[in-house]
Parts: structure tokens; C-alpha cells; sequence
């Protein structure tokens, strides 16, 4: 088993890292081996690590608490979305705005004034007392607001777990996940400093394909463990 998912991660390119020269030193461990300027990581050290960080992310599902899936970076924005609509959880895969989980409460203002924005543009009546630019104005608005919480827009409490892709340029999430406790599993590529995660995950988090199959080992699982207990995928 552990041989087929090594395969499927050669295959998906999960063992480039980066230039050797953007190296973090915490991450020799992970390092195979180094082909030009590049590192090449360790696949057989990365199924070992989804298989712990799955294990521990079916564990938390089955103790009905929520994961929180992060990813911002243009290569990770479906994969993010649909790992975690999959599975019912929540994600932030465009912008992280400051204080996401540090200043929850601020986060719960702006869903507030996202609903009101959404219902404004439902009423006839509000919209014909408003001129044509502000209309315009208040619809931009919405659709920024949208677009950076549409993911966590139920979260009215802080998550259980935080997954994500790139640790190093997700830094405020973590750095506001360790402020809180709140453990963490995530992509770290040979740049990133893995001692910073409590399940970190040795791999390329700059492919398409290198993202959506890590993700995919790790919310396979996690289906299988909402479906022991009889739960929807569904915030």
C-alpha cells in the first residue's frame, strides 16, 4: 500500500522541492538527495507522514469537531474548496485576512454585513432608494466579501484543526493557529521550517497535481470516517 502511494506521488512530481539554495535546514530530514539546484524529498518519509495526519484528521471528524482548510495561492484554490466541501468542513483559499481566528469576532461582523449586503440586493425597495453607483459600490462589496468568506462564513467558533497548503506563505495562519493552540497539518516544501507543524507533510506545494493528490490521501479517509459515524458532509 505504502509502495502504491509512493508511486502516486512520484507521478504527481510531490518529490520537487525548491531551488537548494531556498533551503530551511530543518528540513534535511525529508531531503533524499540533491538533482541540479533542486532538493529531492523523501517520498517514502511523506506517506508515512499523510498516513499519521490522516489518521489523526479521521480521528478528529469521528469526535464530531471541524477542520479548517486553508490555501491561498492560486494553485490550491479548487483543491482547497473542494476538500473541503467533500467533507464538510470549513476554508479560506484566497486571502487569509489578519485575525481570521484571532479576532473571530471581527470576522463574525463582516459575515453579518455580508448577509446584509446579500439581502439589500433581494429588495426592490432598498435597491430603488439607492442610486446606480452606490448599487454598484455596495456589489462590489458583497462580492469581495464573498469571495474571502465564503468558506467560513458558518464558522462561529474556532476550528479543531487547521490543514494547509504552503505553511511557509500561509505564515499568519499558522502563527495565529500556534497563538491558539489549534494543531496543524500541512504541505511544508523544502523552504519551510517543519518544526513550526505538528503533522507536517514533506512535499512540493507549488503543483496543481502535487496539491490536489496530497489532499486527496488526506480526505479519502476522512470521508470514510464521517461515513463510520453516520455523518453528512455538510457545514
Amino acid at each position: 500500500m505504502a509502495t502504491e502511494i509512493v508511486k502516486e506521488l512520484v507521478n504527481a512530481g510531490v518529490h520537487f522541492g525548491h531551488q537548494s539554495k531556498k533551503w530551511h535546514p530543518r528540513m534535511r530530514p525529508y531531503i533524499l538527495f540533491q538533482k541540479g539546484d533542486i532538493h529531492i524529498i523523501n517520498l517514502e518519509e511523506t506517506a508515512r507522514q499523510l498516513g499519521e495526519a490522516a489518521e489523526y484528521l479521521s480521528k478528529t471528524v469521528r469526535q464530531n469537531k471541524k477542520i479548517l482548510f486553508v490555501g491561498c495561492k492560486r494553485q490550491a484554490h479548487d483543491s482547497v474548496r473542494e476538500a473541503a466541501e467533500a467533507t464538510g468542513q470549513y476554508y479560506v483559499n484566497h486571502r487569509w485576512l489578519g485575525g481570521t481566528l484571532t479576532n473571530l469576532e471581527t470576522i463574525r461582523k463582516s459575515v453579518k454585513r455580508l448577509e446584509f449586503l446579500e439581502n439589500l440586493e433581494k429588495s426592490a425597495t432598498a435597491a430603488s432608494s439607492r442610486s446606480k453607483k452606490e448599487l454598484a459600490a455596495l456589489h462590489r462589496e458583497k462580492n469581495k466579501l464573498l469571495r474571502n468568506l465564503q468558506g467560513i462564513r458558518k464558522m462561529e467558533k474556532y476550528p479543531d484543526v487547521l490543514v494547509i497548503v504552503d505553511s511557509a506563505r500561509e505564515s499568519i495562519a499558522v502563527a495565529e493557529a500556534r497563538r491558539l493552540s489549534i494543531p496543524i497539518v500541512a504541505m511544508v516544501d523544502s523552504n519551510a521550517d517543519p518544526d513550526l507543524i505538528d503533522y507536517p507533510i514533506a512535499g512540493n506545494d507549488d503543483a496543481i497535481r502535487s496539491i490536489r493528490i496530497v489532499l486527496q490521501n488526506l480526505v479519502d479517509p476522512v470521508i470514510g470516517a464521517l461515513e463510520e459515524i453516520g455523518q453528512s458532509p455538510k457545514r
